[in-house]
Parts: structure tokens; sequence; C-alpha cells
């Protein structure tokens, strides 16, 4: 399991959502805190490639031994890939939640929507 870590060149939703934005693209995942209030991570169910996501909507699930929990987006756009990996080691998610744990690389379609997130700071500060 990784150790608590909030990176700071990340934008965080207040579901407990991560995006790494790179220019109108962005890659998609929970962060270190969603993943330990699940615990082991035992199946991910990926969204098909060319899904539209919306802002703070539902675009998959992550089940876990304990639950079966939505993944909110925090950004909208059309999914350009998934993380494949994670079909056969869906625990990689518990294992590097910021890395080889990403969850979907979207296409944004309002980049705007990136001033609404909270940076590291902000972030950790809610979950005091």
């Amino acid at each position: 399991m990784a150790d608590a870590s909030y990176p700071d060149d990340l934008k965080y939703h207040p579901e407990h959502d991560w995006a790494r934005i790179d220019g109108d693209s962005a890659t998609f995942g929970i962060t270190w805190y969603a993943q330990d209030a699940l615990g082991e991570v035992v199946f991910f169910d990926p969204p098909a490639v060319g899904t539209e996501v919306s802002k703070d909507q539902p675009y998959t699930e992550v089940e876990s031994v304990k639950a079966v929990s939505d993944v909110i987006a925090p950004l909208s756009g059309e999914v350009t890939a998934v993380n494949d990996g994670l079909g056969d080691k869906p625990e990689t998610i518990n294992e590097d939640p910021y890395g080889e744990g990403w969850l979907v690389k979207v296409k944004l379609s309002d980049p705007s929507e990136v001033e609404s997130l909270m940076d590291a700071t902000e972030y950790e500060a809610t979950l005091e």
C-alpha cells in the first residue's frame, strides 16, 4: 500500500479524484485517501474509449473488498485511453494511485473547468 501523499502537480476533486492536466488532455485517478477508504481494490470496470464523461458525474466503478464505489469525473471530456493493466492487477490502484494506478485519459471538452478543482493544499484541508 502506498504512503499517504497528494502530489502538487495534480488537481483534486472533492469526491477524492485527481486529474493530471497536460494541455487539453488529462489523466484521471482516485486519491490516496479514496483508495485507503475503499480498502483492497479487487475490480476496475473501465469505460470504453470514446465514452463522454461529464464533470461531477460517475463514469466508472471500482470494487473493493468493502464496497462497489462510483468514480466521479473531475472534468468533462472524451475517454481516449483506459488503463488496461488494471484488469489483471486492480490492486495497482492501492499500490501506486498516482502512477501505474491511473484509470483513464480524457480529451477535455472544456479546459476552463480545471479552475474549479483544488490544488493539493486545498484538498488536504478538506480531509482534516
